[in-house]
């Protein structure tokens, strides 16, 4: 999990005075901009808008309560055990399909270079027989050469995808289950890059935080809601299904 996170925000660091852990990361909603930290009495740590539009009326807010809010938020992504096997199984049915259809694309790829190859060759021998000039076959024969060479690189590609599907599958469905307590034990730098990699935005408006989190993992959490309702009513836990893991094979799929 700790390299997912370094990949995706690795070109993000900057060097701060002071590691705020939200600073740069919430919007105000009440003007639109940003909510950075300030040091107050040399130990407290406050929130406030920059009000780079106006003066704004959102009042200043300790980071302990921003901090609560996150906590909260990021628990919504935690499932018991037995959703995480089903949820892992479900993967593993996806991760079927979709090694079926790379196969496929292999295939293509494969017959695609062969035709090519048949091509190179046959204006090889009209080069022979003297029904092409040199110069002509040198044109077509690189022309279809670097056909092939896109071929092979297209075939490497689903190679790689295939291989690092289910892997990184897992890691980010594991990373969900285990972002609150991640979340919770961290420094404010590490706080602050877990946040980027789960959080697309954020807005602090009237003492309420409000998050939209990057895919999967706000799919995640609404099936993981409407799981627990359906467990509170007495109803079966069914929500989570294998059609909605494989709409998100894209987003699970490393740097998607």
């Amino acid at each position: 999990m700790q390299d997912i996170l370094d990949g995706r925000n690795a070109s993000k660091h900057r060097r701060v005075k002071h590691d705020f852990a939200f600073s740069g990361l919430i919007a105000c909603g009440h003007c639109g901009c940003s909510v950075v930290g300030e040091i107050k009495k040399q130990r407290y740590i406050y929130y406030h808008c920059t009000g780079y539009k106006g003066k704004c009326d959102e009042p200043y807010v300790r980071e302990e309560v921003l901090e609560e809010k996150f906590t909260a938020r990021l628990g919504r992504l935690a499932f018991d055990g037995e959703i995480l096997d089903w949820v892992r199984d479900a993967l593993h049915e996806c991760h079927a399909d979709e090694r079926r259809e790379h196969e496929a694309a292999i295939e293509r790829l494969r017959a695609e270079y062969d035709r090519l190859q048949n091509r190179i060759h046959a204006a090889y021998v009209d080069k022979l027989d003297g029904t092409i000039d040199a110069a002509f076959y040198e044109k077509i024969s690189g022309e279809w050469q670097a056909e092939q060479d896109r071929c092979l690189r297209d075939i490497e590609r689903h190679q790689g995808a295939d291989r690092s599907y289910l892997e990184e599958g897992v890691r980010l469905i594991e990373l969900a289950q285990n972002a609150q307590r991640l979340f919770e034990r961290q420094a404010a730098r590490e706080k602050r890059r877990l946040l980027n990699f789960l959080v697309s935005n954020c807005s602090w408006r009237d003492g309420e935080l409000t998050v939209t989190l990057r895919q999967p993992f706000d799919l995640i959490a609404e099936a993981t809601a409407i799981d627990a309702k359906r467990k509170a009513a007495g109803g079966v836990s069914n929500y989570l299904s294998v059609n909605w893991l494989r709409g998100q094979d894209s987003n699970l799929r490393h740097g998607g």
